[in-house]
């Protein structure tokens, strides 16, 4: 069922073309201006050139009409699948008429608000419903001749290091709707592509293991044979001073940043290689430093997207323990993310990360540039996320006392070298730590 993984890898590039589109037209009713009417032009370009020519027909005359001869319970999902397909073009006409007309701003921003709104709900009832009934329905017969047609044309916004306009796209998206992972929906098969997470290991071992890891940045070596480990159901905390290693660590385990040497290994399985977005199934979610969420995007949409890897069918119920985790996203849901302060920021941040049920969370910096009491409220839910429901949690932290006093076991990085380690209250006793990390 490759041809599923291909999908949704796509949908997630078109989700995030046009969000950027959709970011752009809200600031033409504020302000023209020339470099992003240009970036609309190439979105639509992107969406007319691949969308129209490839994507859409693949689903229309191999998935749809499938399913169509299949079963008469998506009828009226496939009716208005098709419909959708069918309008898409003239949209982009119109918002292409639109964008070489100065004097149209606030209709073209009408317009790609309309475009974008319809495309996400497309989206959304082709993975929740259609998708769903093809995994129950197709034979095998039918997904070697779906997964055949599917790896036949490649998304351009797949590709590495490209030039010309679309390398131009792949810069203004990622300006406008940044990811950590980046662009692009490759699939790794070296790590089980399941929306089930793995089965739980066994407590004495370890879940997480990072042996003699080193990694460099051009010319400079940020680690130096690090090794960790972490173990099922505990909270690991890494403490160090800036530029210590720490979120480098974290990248290599998330696989954005590509180790040089040494090994990585999650559940049992070697991991060293595989892909982001295969750590992310696997159920290794990151909620990264400096919180990163789509500012243009609702709340509700920027958790979403941390569920983008798992059926549609658990995401409303996944959203509702977040909004009971936090509250005060519940009472913000439609407003865009932007519009929070830097301590609800960060609960959006961890809230979008714990949508993809993760095995393993790792937190990097989550009190950063937070008043004190917000700080202890993110340690309290940190805690709780560990006490009561037995997450697993890696925790960098420059605030050390605090990290230290909710850990069960904690390492001190010091320019890429693991220099101490054992149990948070041992290092809280520790000279070395109290003199260098705790002011005392």
């Amino acid at each position: 069922m490759r041809a599923i993984e291909i999908i949704r890898a796509e949908h997630r590039n078109m989700w995030r073309a046009a969000h950027a589109m959709q970011f752009l037209g809200q600031r033409f009713a504020e302000a023209d201006n020339e470099t992003e009417r240009r970036t609309v032009e190439l979105i639509v370009d992107y969406f007319e050139s691949f969308c129209e020519v490839y994507h859409h027909p693949k689903e229309e005359n191999l998935l749809l009409k499938r399913l169509a001869a299949k079963s008469n319970e998506a009828a009226e999902t496939i009716a208005r699948l098709r419909r959708d397909h069918d309008a898409s073009p003239a949209q982009l006409a119109r918002i292409r008429q639109l964008v070489g007309a100065p004097d149209a701003a606030k209709k073209l921003s009408q317009e790609i608000g309309l475009f974008c709104e319809r495309l996400v709900e497309h989206m959304r009832m082709e993975e929740d419903v259609a998708l769903d009934l093809a995994v129950n329905i197709f034979s095998r017969h039918d997904w070697a001749e779906l997964d055949a047609a599917f790896r036949a044309h490649d998304d351009p916004l797949n590709q590495g290091e490209v030039g010309g306009d679309i390398g131009l796209l792949r810069h203004r998206i990622a300006q406008i709707a940044p990811a950590p992972e980046g662009l692009g929906g490759r699939v790794d098969t070296r790590l089980p592509m399941t929306d089930k997470s793995p089965a739980p290991v066994k407590a004495a071992a370890p879940l997480l293991e990072v042996e003699g890891l080193e990694t460099r940045y051009g010319r400079i070596q940020a680690l130096h044979g690090v090794s960790i480990r972490v173990r099922q159901g505990e909270l690991v905390a890494l403490v160090g001073a800036n530029g210590a290693g720490k979120t480098t660590l974290l990248r290599c385990i998330s696989g954005v940043q590509t180790a040089t040497a040494g090994a990585l290994r999650f559940a049992g399985e070697n991991i060293t290689r595989a892909r982001p977005e295969s750590r992310v199934r696997a159920g290794i979610c990151q909620s990264p430093e400096g919180r990163q969420v789509f500012a243009p995007m609702s709340i509700e949409d920027n958790l979403i997207m941390g569920a983008h890897t798992r059926p549609g069918r658990e995401i409303t119920q996944s959203l509702e323990e977040i909004f009971d985790l936090f509250p005060i996203l519940a009472e913000r849901r439609k407003l865009p993310a932007g519009t929070l302060s830097g301590g609800q920021q960060q609960m959006l941040a961890i809230g979008r990360a714990l949508m993809g049920r993760p095995q393993l969370l790792l937190l990097d910096e989550p009190s950063m540039g937070l008043a004190p009491l917000i700080v202890e409220d993110i340690f309290r839910i940190v805690r709780m996320l560990k006490e009561r429901r037995g997450m697993t949690v890696l925790l960098v932290e420059q605030n050390a006392r605090a990290a230290l006093a909710i850990s069960d076991y904690a390492y001190v990085l010091e320019t890429g070298v693991v220099t101490l380690e054992g149990s948070g209250q041992e290092l809280l006793k520790n000279d070395s730590v109290q003199r260098a990390y705790l002011g005392m």
